[in-house]
């Protein structure tokens, strides 16, 4: 059995890491507060634009090109990776990851094998892993997170899209963590670039009836400006999501972390209280062995 002062060391550093979790628990949640309220106002603006992104792309012809939804045979990749800065999320790092992992063994492994996948790393978590296992890195954009805004997410999207136009890439993959709510984030893997067609009465579901367009002040200039605004805003909802998904993922482990060190205080304060008990147990009964060896010896 541990000592008492053993014990009651781990139950100060106990307390000490309690007060921790939980002070981190409370800037998780207002952080979460401000992430969610941005991505709930981004989503429908995001989904509309999307739509006009899908209909624009079937619309384009060879007077006015989308070079943007130019489909090559796919030789090279890159992948954009959205992870957190920080860790003490749960698996929210690992499990991007793991699908990135997954996406590249069993879609991309004749690129990889090649050394023709690249990685686009958003946030630190994912820049280390894949930079400590020698991966080809495009770029550094783990500042985005410390002053996130549009601005900076652009930065990214722009060099994903004119390393697409350019040839350097034939095909770019998303994968980041969805927010749904506190307790759950889903793993999105998305194709950002070549744009994906879809059906006409699929794309035209999501407005609810046949698209006809008139282009102001032109096709040309509508497809030019129109197509690349749209892609960085698909990205930058991306970016906004992930933000949204790591402080709930944070304020959830923290919370279970909180718990945990409650019922471990429990635990230690019972392991004390019993060790005290057998010290005093024990006091008492030397006292009185020698209480009655001095009776006896008299």
């Amino acid at each position: 059995m541990a000592s008492l002062k053993e014990v009651r060391s781990r139950i100060i550093s106990v307390t000490s890491t309690q007060q921790i979790t939980k002070a981190m628990k409370m800037v998780a949640a207002a952080k979460l507060r401000r992430a969610q309220d941005n991505i709930i106002r981004m989503r429908p603006y995001a989904q509309r634009l999307s739509s006009i992104l899908t209909n624009l792309s079937r619309l384009t012809t060879d007077s006015t090109p989308n070079l943007y939804a130019e489909r090559r045979e796919i030789n090279r990749v890159l992948v954009v990776v959205i992870t957190s800065d920080r860790g003490l999320a749960g698996a929210f790092n690992s499990n991007v990851i793991k699908a990135v992992n997954n996406l590249v063994n069993e879609r991309y492994s004749r690129q990889a094998a090649a050394g023709n996948v690249e990685y686009l790393a958003i946030g630190r978590r994912g820049h280390d892993f894949f930079a400590k296992r020698n991966a080809k890195l495009a770029g550094n954009y783990t500042h985005i997170f410390s002053q996130l805004s549009f601005d900076t997410v652009r930065v990214a999207a722009e060099y994903a899209m004119d390393a697409f136009r350019a040839g350097d890439y034939d095909q770019v993959d998303i994968v980041y963590n969805e927010f749904k709510n506190v307790a759950t984030q889903i793993i999105r893997t998305e194709q950002f670039l070549p744009i994906q067609e879809q059906e006409p009465a699929v794309a035209n579901a999501s407005i609810g009836t046949n698209t006809d367009y008139i282009f102001e002040p032109s096709k040309e200039r509508i497809v030019e400006e129109l197509i690349p605004k749209s892609l960085k805003i698909q990205f930058y909802k991306a970016v906004l999501e992930s933000n949204a998904s790591e402080h709930g993922a944070r304020m959830t482990a923290m919370d279970k972390a909180t718990d945990n060190a409650g019922e471990l205080l429990k635990q230690l304060k019972l392991t004390y209280n019993r060790s005290r008990q057998a010290a005093i147990t024990t006091e008492i009964l030397e006292i009185v062995g020698g209480a009655e060896a001095l009776a006896a010896g008299s």
